[in-house]
């Protein structure tokens, strides 16, 4: 078994326990054909990875350094020299389906997440870590203090299951914030029942002031329309994916041949 060395850079923290890089590994559904590693770093979940005859591996990673290592520790691993963010995924895979999987920088788990929603239809699974907190914001329902804007429009698109919770200490260097694995899986949802621009929207302006009541959070959405219907007296963490939906309906309804 490879035995990694801790190479910081990027002011990343590398998971030094390779049990718990083997369960990452594993919680990959057993069909999967593509899969795509952001952010390999020093290769721990690569040296599992890339092992996986079942299916196509390739791994994205911005540092140059750490790139010049995995070159020279993986030499048949097919590295993507780049910036997930900036990276044309239909250039790279065309329109076959991938899935993702990584440690994924604490600072931008947030954009990660958004650029795998505009691209959902291509990307089946996504098992990542990231930090506990956004884990556990991604996958509360609705009712949860910690439900927001990245629970509503994942949700909307992706079963999210959390899996397990990572200790800080099994990190070089330990963060001061425990991790989490989380495992995103494609829904049945091809397209939403509502006008889906409009939909993020108002899911972004009703969390914006999440402690008000949507009558008042969502102002600036109704241009002065008067609004009576009961579900405008709840607050945004109190409504489903679907009641969003709804939501986003009666919103186009009253503000026809309107700007929204």
């Amino acid at each position: 078994m490879i035995q990694v060395r801790a190479k910081k850079h990027l002011g990343q923290h590398f998971l030094t326990d390779l049990q718990i890089a083997l369960n990452i590994v594993e919680s990959l559904p057993s069909d999967t054909t593509s899969v795509l590693e952001i952010g390999p770093g020093t290769g721990v979940l690569t040296q599992f990875l890339i092992n996986k005859s079942q299916f196509r591996f390739s791994a994205v990673e911005i540092d140059s350094e750490a790139g010049a290592y995995l070159k020279e520790k993986f030499p048949s691993l097919h590295l993507i020299e780049g910036d997930f963010l900036k990276m044309n995924l239909k250039k790279e895979f065309g329109e076959q389906p991938f899935s993702i999987i990584g440690n994924f920088p604490y600072n931008i788990s947030s954009q990660i997440f958004f650029k795998i929603l505009d691209n959902r239809d291509q990307i089946p699974c996504v098992v990542g870590m990231v930090q506990k907190e956004v884990a556990e914001r991604i996958a509360a329902r609705h009712g949860n203090k910690t439900y927001g804007i990245t629970s509503v429009l994942l949700q909307a698109f992706y079963t999210i299951e959390y899996l397990f919770t990572v200790s800080e200490h099994v990190f070089d260097p330990p963060p001061k914030v425990k991790s989490a694995v989380t495992r995103l899986t494609r829904n049945s949802v091809k397209k939403l029942d509502c006008n889906e621009t409009l939909f993020v929207r108002t899911v972004k302006t009703a969390f914006n002031q999440r402690r008000k009541t949507l009558r008042n959070s969502l102002k600036p959405l109704l241009n002065g329309q008067s609004v009576t219907e009961p579900i405008f007296d709840l607050r945004p963490e109190q409504l489903s994916v679907n009641d969003f939906i709804s939501l986003t309906n009666l919103l186009e309804e009253k503000t026809e041949n309107k700007t929204i």
